[in-house]
């Protein structure tokens, strides 16, 4: 089986991406970094037709440059500046970068991306999509699970349309996607059939459907600081914040507590950085105890909770969203970005696969978060001695 290309468009991404990318063009070109591939779900067997498949997609994907349109489009988003966008004219994904191997005995795939972490960084999203489409195509009858996906679809929007649902969401659904076809469609029906989806994180459907493109930063962007040698490990989230400050003036203010615990996180997010984002996105861990712990933060600093807001992101269903939504109704801002249960909803499971940073500069890093589980790390030893530089700073400074 031959597929028409599934990454038609380097837009055809997540915006934070470009969000990060940019930090690091004016700030860490020196930075090299190494991304590894993992599907954490149990008995997924991928064939070697499937890499075959892979593997073309992928070169495919480094034939692709912006166009002119397209990087009108990027310089149109305020935050975006001209000299970034001028970058992005000569950028493109450079095939040398990527590797990928298949253990024939039990299917598991690999893939690796190593180079300078402004070009490596960008490989992350459009690998997800194309593994994703290849392995749905290839393992079950496509149509039939397109038709599965397109019924699970018109019942959310029934939900949204007779009151079941009330909240507003953002599409997060790139990593997870069935395939381009479906995600845009879902897209699209959300945004002409409900006035509850507030835009989208995919900048290609973005600028297709003339919706809001949705992003800040991931776990990568603090990740990262953990491979520069100047930095102390247990203090990455206020030279990340710090930069990213610096950088958008408060401009595209969401931040992202969880890389090394939410509890490590507050430490740094003092009163001048409260005033100066306009809101938290949680990604792991109870969303009630986070939110409440949120609350409380800026309260102890004297603000209103209802001038800020609580984005929630961490494998929500619509159900569970609206659950959140009412829990905090009139105490603080609520939103959602929803991914798997916009674009890969269907009869069979949906891939649990993750593209994460692992070592930057040849030092290894490492993600937290608040749920134990979540935590990917290539080296165990660091892994250790991370958790006890987080540790060690938390008893140090009381909250």
């Amino acid at each position: 089986m031959k597929l028409e290309p599934i990454v038609k468009s380097l837009l055809d991404t997540d915006l934070y991406k470009f969000n990060m990318n940019q930090v690091i063009f004016h700030k860490h070109t020196n930075l090299v970094g190494e991304y590894l591939f993992k599907c954490r779900n149990e008995g997924v067997r991928f064939t070697q037709e499937m890499l075959e498949e892979i593997n073309e997609q992928i070169d495919h994907l480094c034939s692709l440059t912006f166009e002119e349109e397209e990087l009108d489009y990027l310089r149109s988003i305020r935050f975006i500046k001209d000299d970034y966008v001028e970058f992005l004219r000569l950028w493109h994904p450079i095939r040398h970068y990527v590797t990928t191997s298949l253990d024939e005995d039990d299917g598991e795939l690999h893939i690796s991306v190593k180079g300078p972490l402004f070009s490596a960084m960008q490989f992350e999203i459009y690998l997800l999509e194309i593994v994703n489409e290849v392995y749905f195509r290839f393992q079950y009858d496509y149509e039939e699970l397109l038709a599965s996906a397109k019924e699970r679809l018109a019942a959310k929007i029934e939900a949204f349309n007779n009151g079941k649902y009330n909240f507003k969401f953002a599409e997060f659904g790139c990593r997870r996607r069935l395939s381009a076809e479906f995600e845009g469609l879902a897209i699209k029906e959300f945004a002409e059939k409900t006035h509850n989806m507030v835009g989208t994180s995919n900048v290609y459907f973005a600028k297709m459907y003339d919706l809001t493109p949705i992003g800040t930063y991931a776990h990568e962007f603090v990740q990262m600081y953990q491979g520069i040698p100047t930095i102390p490990l247990a203090f990455t989230n206020h030279f990340a914040l710090d930069d990213w400050y610096e950088e958008y003036q408060g401009d595209n203010g969401t931040c992202l507590s969880d890389t090394l615990t939410t509890d490590l996180f507050l430490r740094d997010f003092n009163r001048s950085m409260v005033n100066n984002y306009t809101g938290v996105r949680h990604d792991s861990g109870d969303p009630y105890e986070w939110g409440e712990k949120l609350i409380a933060h800026f309260e102890k600093y004297g603000v209103d909770p209802m001038s800020k807001t609580l984005l929630f992101s961490d494998g929500l269903t619509f159900d569970y969203a609206q659950e959140i939504a009412d829990h905090f109704a009139g105490r603080i801002k609520t939103s959602f970005g929803i991914g798997t249960f916009v674009s890969n909803d269907t009869c069979v499971p949906a891939l649990n696969i993750v593209i994460k940073l692992q070592y930057v500069n040849g030092n290894p890093v490492a993600k937290l978060s608040d749920s134990p589980g979540k935590a990917m790390c290539d080296d165990p030893e660091y892994l250790v001695y991370l958790k006890n530089a987080v540790s060690f700073r938390l008893e140090r400074e009381k909250y």
